[in-house]
């Protein structure tokens, strides 16, 4: 914790313990759960008592008897076996309410400020399509993109996108067969699963495939490359307008097409960790506790293994970062143990740069989906589904575009989904819960977002001029709302928006319940300090909706 507060209780508690003749490391601070048990809590008694040779209430009563005055503490309690519990004051507390209010919560004190950081996710391939397990990287990916952003880092997005490949070839053979020569979207999306059926039921289909898939590699063919920059632009183009509907905007595209020549070189380079094997060269993986994969086939051409370390080279040549992180799934695991290895090997200079996190699946019902086989549910499908049924909501708002509005729900229904679980945990998506505005859902966080802003434009109508007053004691509201900075902290340093969502939903509950039981706008001197406290509230769920990647609706 970052805090100026939380670092004068760590410091106070630090000497308190030198006083006691104690030896000890960092001393842990965390919010506790239930706001009774104040702003702050330490089990540093606890932790010491055996050292101390007294049982740990004593001995967290004569460090609370040690601490003094601590700047920003109203009362220090000792609870339980041992705990030692801090309040914030009044005062403390009220400049909180007054920092939220200010546009720029940017992170400056946080480890992450000042790094360059690549976040790398989505990945979707041209010629498939982009179906809704690529809406959990994408969502993952965005959200620890703006919270790295959030906490002083210079972000990089990049997208790695297999524009060649055996599934390309697939689908071309459909095309081809057919003689469709300017396909549509509908045409790519169903030759890619028609060609995969044929490549495993049908030899001569797959020998023909293969061979289809050198002639893309190599160019040596007019009419196909010509099919494949119609169908390759095509996806593009297909997938940017999914991006806009998902608020995600690129710096980078990578492709395989070119990251391959350049994995080709580095593994040809370094034949002492790439041997020859069987007409293959691979990496030998056993050798540091993994696995053995094939880094370039029998013909030569580079795997996804090889084009990976291409895509490595690659984004250092584009972006010096500190570190890069790729956001992939949980079944890739395996698989990135390997590679990154061996991109340790080949390439020294990214060693401790490199990062990955696996992501777990997007699930209904009826189980898990497969491009391969054509059983999947498109994303852009999702989308326009969840809008579909958020559109009565919307055309009942005074919103200045219901349109516009239920696209918005149908992004904070399914991101909020995704978001609220830990990275390598699975989804299920529940439909009805997820366009919920009764609580647990990305619809909610936003209403309550609308809510506060209309509070604050009433407030404006009727001349009310929005002032925190010190003296008011604080509440459970505005000792929530003194958490988001390290709320927002604390997700980023281990990389996981869910922790954030889960502050989100708690906080918004709590402003929801306060509203219902205060009258804000009831013409006393003290409405300006209700309303000031709800534009704080308002400020902070707008970064929060943004931090996690969705939009903050003024009406709904």
């Amino acid at each position: 914790m970052n805090s100026l507060t939380a670092q004068n209780i760590q410091n106070k508690l630090k000497e308190a313990l030198a006083g006691l003749s104690l030896q000890f490391d960092a001393i842990s601070l965390e919010h506790p759960a239930d706001l009774k048990n104040g702003d702050y809590s330490t089990g540093a008694a606890l932790q010491y008592a055996k050292q101390a040779g007294i049982a740990p209430r004593t001995l967290a009563e004569k460090i609370v008897a040690s601490l003094g005055t601590i700047e920003g503490v109203a009362k220090v309690e000792v609870a339980g076996a041992g705990f030692i519990n801090f309040y914030l004051s009044s005062s403390e507390l009220a400049k909180a309410v007054e920092e939220a209010r200010k546009e720029d919560m940017w992170g400056s004190n946080s480890n992450l400020s000042g790094k360059k950081i690549m976040v790398e996710y989505t990945d979707p391939n041209p010629f498939k399509e982009f179906h809704i397990g690529h809406l959990v990287p994408n969502a993952l990916g965005e959200s620890v993109a703006r919270l790295f952003q959030f906490s002083g880092a210079t972000v990089k997005r990049a997208n790695y996108q297999g524009d060649v490949g055996v599934h390309v070839a697939k689908s071309l053979f459909i095309l081809l067969e057919k003689r469709v020569t300017d396909p549509t979207i509908t045409d790519l999306s169903a030759a890619y699963p028609e060609g995969s059926e044929r490549y495993e039921g049908d030899p001569d289909a797959k020998t023909a495939i293969d061979a289809l898939n050198k002639k893309i590699y190599d160019k040596s063919d007019s009419q196909v490359d010509a099919l494949y920059a119609k169908g390759r632009k095509l996806s593009l183009d297909h997938f940017e307008e999914i991006y806009k509907m998902l608020g995600t905007k690129f710096d980078y595209y990578f492709f395989e097409s070119e990251a391959g020549p350049i994995g080709v070189k580095i593994v040809r380079e370094h034949p002492e960790v790439f041997p020859l094997s069987e007409g293959a060269v691979i990496f030998r993986g056993e050798e540091y506790g993994l696995h053995t994969r094939v880094f370039l086939n029998k013909q030569g051409l580079p795997t996804y293994e090889a084009k990976e370390l291409g895509l490595a080279k690659m984004k250092e040549d584009a972006c010096n970062f500190d570190i890069t992180i790729t956001i992939t799934g949980n079944e890739q695991a395996e698989y990135f143990k390997v590679v990154m290895k061996a991109m340790e090997l080949a390439l020294p200079e990214l060693r401790g740069k490199l990062a990955y996190k696996t992501n777990g699946m997007l699930r209904f019902a009826e189980g898990k989906m497969s491009s391969r086989t054509g059983n999947i549910i498109r994303g852009e499908d999702l989308l326009k589904d969840l809008a579909d049924a958020a559109k009565t909501r919307a055309a009942e708002s005074r919103a200045d575009d219901a349109e516009k509005l239920s696209m918005e729900i149908a992004v904070a229904a399914i991101k909020y989904q995704i978001l609220k679980q830990a990275f390598s945990k699975d989804i299920i998506f529940d439909r009805e819960r997820a366009l919920s505005l009764e609580g647990d859902s990305g619809p909610y966080l936003q209403y309550a977002h609308a809510r506060a802003h209309q509070l604050v434009e009433k407030a404006r109508e009727q001349h009310i001029d929005a002032k925190v007053d010190q003296s008011v004691g604080p509440n459970d509201l505005v000792r929530l709302l003194h958490r988001f900075p390290e709320a927002v902290e604390y997700a980023a340093s281990l990389s996981e928006p869910h922790l954030l969502t889960n502050y989100l939903l708690e906080f918004a509950s709590s402003f929801n319940s306060w509203y219902a039981q205060v009258h804000v706008l009831d013409g006393t001197p003290e409405a300006a300090h209700k309303v000031a406290l709800v534009d704080a509230v308002r400020r902070t769920l707008k970064n929060g909706l943004w931090l996690l990647g969705i939009p903050a609706p003024e009406r709904m």
